[in-house]
């Protein structure tokens, strides 16, 4: 079974299974999936004691949060949900950030309907909205908080000063952002540093550089002619050859120690601190299960110190996200 780890401080702190499930490659951004396949992954996930399942209604958009419901249990204590608002698909096919009280709180309803529950357990701010202040945006978050509507409150992708802003409004259980061997800026940019000052969990997505450090993609050949991944910077032809040797040592150190690519940059995750709580994602039930052997993973200091050598910040060619997604990114 999966351990337990805690999100946050004092009465903002959420407990969770030590590995999350992201669920978004089950219905948006990673080509078709097979239904009833990322239906027996989030059964199985349970039965691994992985209860941490992160999802968004720009998933799809809307689909991934109906497939979740599909698979909550009956009893609904033994799932936690963590999902998002903030991203806007418009009736006029645009899409924007919205941090708006009046659209949070038609977002949440949204939401908990295709959930079919009554609350969600962690509800991010999924990207920050520059046209108002956090502040606002976090006062009806708190008090949606106080409705029973939302147990606790996240953010996704915000700078120190956003997180400090909207903790001094309602206290923060997580903060979400990319974090893995190929994309380390929080490690320099004092995100991470603010998250443990203020005691906020952190919640890395992408912990495997989206499959990249798993070692099964050199070319975008090795991608579905409808994946996404395909037209990010990251994964064009010279961007993959240059990054390889990251994954190469990725790869050489699981040799190593008798575990795959994936458990290894899971474990480099974990090994940070207690305090994190990574969300690969896995729409197929052996990769989940690869996965959370992550959690027996034990790499001493000296591997650590190899793979922070292979893979230091900025290693990484090419941008995390194309140029219209990078500028939604806060700070």
């Amino acid at each position: 079974m999966i351990s337990e780890h805690v999100l946050g401080t004092g009465p903002a702190a959420l407990h969770v299974s030590g590995l999350g499930l992201g669920c978004m490659g089950m219905t948006y951004a990673y080509g078709a999936a097979d239904e009833a396949e990322s239906l027996r992954t989030l059964n199985r996930a349970l039965e691994l004691g992985i209860n941490f399942w992160d999802t968004s209604d720009s998933y799809g958009p809307n689909t991934n949060e109906e497939l979740l419901a599909r698979a909550i249990p009956g009893d609904r204590s033994s799932v936690i949900i963590a999902s998002k608002f903030g991203q806007e698909f418009r009736a006029d096919g645009t899409r924007g950030i919205n941090g708006h009280p009046e659209y949070i709180r038609t977002a949440l309803e949204g939401s908990l309907r295709r959930l079919g529950t009554d609350y969600i357990d962690l509800y991010y701010q999924h990207r920050v909205d520059r046209d108002i202040p956090v502040e606002e945006t976090w006062g009806t978050l708190s008090e949606l908080v106080s409705e029973g509507k939302v147990r606790y409150l996240g953010l996704s992708e915000a700078s120190a000063d956003t997180i400090r802003r909207a903790h001094a409004t309602h206290p923060i259980t997580a903060l979400q952002t990319e974090w893995s061997l190929w994309t380390r800026d929080v490690e320099e940019n004092g995100i991470l540093d603010t998250t443990r000052e203020l005691g906020i969990g952190f919640v890395p997505y992408s912990p495997l550089g989206r499959g990249f450090l798993t070692g099964a993609i050199s070319s975008p050949e090795d991608l579905a002619e409808d994946d996404g991944r395909r037209s990010w910077p990251r994964f064009q032809p010279d961007a993959l050859a240059a990054n390889k040797a990251i994954a190469d040592a990725v790869t050489s150190v699981a040799e190593r120690v008798g575990a795959s690519p994936a458990q290894v940059a899971i474990a480099w995750l974990l090994a940070k601190g207690t305090d994190i709580v990574p969300i690969p994602g896995a729409r197929k039930v052996h990769h989940l299960e690869d996965n959370a052997k992550a959690m027996q993973v034990h790499l001493s200091g000296s591997v650590l110190a190899e793979l922070d050598a292979a893979a230091p910040f900025g290693a990484a060619v090419g941008e995390r996200y194309p140029a219209a997604l990078m500028k939604t990114l806060d700070g």
